[in-house]
């Protein structure tokens, strides 16, 4: 066990450091629950957690349950309006190739304003709106994630597994939860979002007479690691009656076809109602260094939009990939509340979002000069378009790369406001790989679900489907569960 920095913790801190017993116990616990992550020799090792959860003011968390399906709506409906994509995004998608392709794919759905095309598909959104509690700003979102937003069911089961630390070892519990006394939050992530894509499922299936049972096809990187958090998700599913079924894009490029009546058929098992992307958000999904192409990706790419036209529920269309780009998120954060009318939000709803929206400001020759002659640095973080860990510039070394930057490029990246949230008012434990290390500076991310169906909320909470709560070091810049240094956690409110 790591003692590191026990100087500053209280006698009682001290002497109710947890035994390996426990520690034990708790992470057989995790492992029994499917809270895992898969090795590359195919055994599993417990998720990386906090030893009691993190306290919220409740007014503050009720806020965001409130806000958070305002933004899901406006997405939804963002995602929708062709025009507006094709015509916000242009100068990005010129300056970031990956995007640049998801535009070249969404014309081939949609067709252009002049040449319209309806899209087959029905819009599937399970969104994941990421937030820090800023200290002096408030809760700010950090970024919307409309593709592979995964990690909704170790949401739940992270609840759950502090729910088990104080009934089974309440001494340990006490000591180390930020406020013992708080209310658990309770969250039903897991089952909410399989009760909107089991509704999805349903409507389509519906529809046609070729199967007994909806089906669900879950499109999965290959070698994934985190097939615990998706096989949470599948059996709860199963135990909805809707048959699950996973493949890659390249196990696709060869195994769709077109049914009656524009039914997606998926070789072997037949029609599919639902199609979910765990995959598609970088080019290394769809490289395939079989197939030799002279456009790269080009072949399981083209599964995407084959898939979009037809009659399935898709999570994430096309549309809501690029309706959940760092660019839009910028342009939303930009415009004015009157502006959101596009898309019948109303005024009210319209301030409610952006008083979340944290500043953005584009990349322009203007900007730069600012940067480097005005801005305090340590205020702004500098990002690009990538989704996961590792695509955030900080503090001094946002000039370095500024400077290394071609004026071609500048659209891909975009300046945002830098949160600080609030540290845990005491130390933490944390467990990583069955061992526990102090944290004296631990700091949370909270990240709320949605799920909209063809624009209508399917979840038992007007659209809001539960949270995910990573925690990190201060220190830190990436909280990623398996890229960085975070640690799954949940919420008790106080007030």
């Amino acid at each position: 066990m790591n003692k590191a920095n026990v100087s500053n913790v209280s006698p009682l801190e001290t002497n109710v450091q947890p035994t390996q017993q426990v520690i034990n116990d708790i992470c057989e616990w995790e492992i029994m629950h499917g809270v895992a992550i898969k090795n590359s020799d195919g055994t599993a090792r417990h998720c990386p957690f906090s030893l009691a959860p993190m306290a919220m003011k409740r007014h503050v968390f009720e806020n965001l349950q409130a806000v958070t399906p305002l933004i899901a709506k406006l997405i939804s409906r963002i995602s929708e309006d062709y025009d507006y994509l094709q015509s916000s995004l242009v100068e990005m998608a010129k300056a970031e190739p990956f995007f640049g392709r998801l535009m070249e794919l969404h014309a081939q759905i949609h067709g252009t304003q002049d040449a319209p095309l309806k899209a087959a598909r029905q819009p599937l959104l399970l969104m994941r709106t990421d937030f820090m509690d800023d200290r002096v700003q408030g809760a700010k979102v950090i970024e919307f994630n409309g593709i592979a937003a995964g990690m909704g069911p170790f949401g739940q089961r992270a609840q759950q597994l502090h729910r088990y630390v104080k009934n089974q070892w309440p001494k340990e519990y006490n000591v180390w939860a930020e406020d013992k006394d708080g209310i658990a939050e309770d969250n039903v992530c897991l089952t909410q979002l399989a009760q909107g894509i089991a509704t999805a499922a349903r409507s389509i299936h519906a529809e046609f007479t070729d199967s007994e049972q909806p089906t669900f096809l879950m499109v999965v990187q290959d070698k994934e690691d985190n097939v615990y958090d998706q096989h949470l998700l599948e059996v709860a599913l199963q135990e909805m009656g809707i048959r699950t079924v996973r493949r890659t894009f390249g196990q696709l490029s060869c195994q769709l076809s077109t049914g009656d009546n524009n039914r997606l058929m998926l070789q072997d098992i037949g029609g599919i109602d639902v199609v979910y992307l765990r995959a598609g958000y970088q080019y290394m999904d769809y490289f395939s260094p079989e197939l030799a192409e002279k456009k790269c990706c080009h072949t399981l790419s083209q599964t995407r939009v084959f898939i979009e036209k037809h009659n399935v529920a898709v999570n994430a269309t096309i549309s809501q990939q690029l309706a959940t780009s760092k660019t839009m998120q910028m342009l939303i954060t930009m415009m004015p509340a009157e502006a959101f009318s596009r898309w019948e939000i109303s005024l009210e709803e319209a301030n409610q979002i952006k008083r979340v929206l944290a500043a953005m400001l584009p990349i322009n020759t203007d900007t730069i000069h600012w940067f480097k002659t005005e801005a305090m640095k340590e205020e702004w973080v500098l990002k690009n378009q990538g989704e996961g860990g590792g695509h955030c510039v900080f503090g001094e070394q946002i000039t370095e790369r500024l400077d290394q930057l071609q004026e071609h490029e500048f659209d891909a990246w975009a300046l945002m406001q830098r949160l600080y949230p609030h540290e845990r008012n005491k130390p933490t434990l944390a467990v990583r790989d069955g061992e526990v290390t102090l944290v004296h500076d631990l700091v949370s991310e909270i990240g709320l679900f949605t799920a909209f169906y063809n624009d209508k909320p399917v979840t038992d909470f007007e659209g809001y489907a539960g949270y995910l709560v990573r925690s990190k070091p201060a220190k830190e810049n990436e909280g990623g569960i398996h890229s960085g240094k975070g640690i799954l956690d949940s919420i008790t409110l106080v007030e």
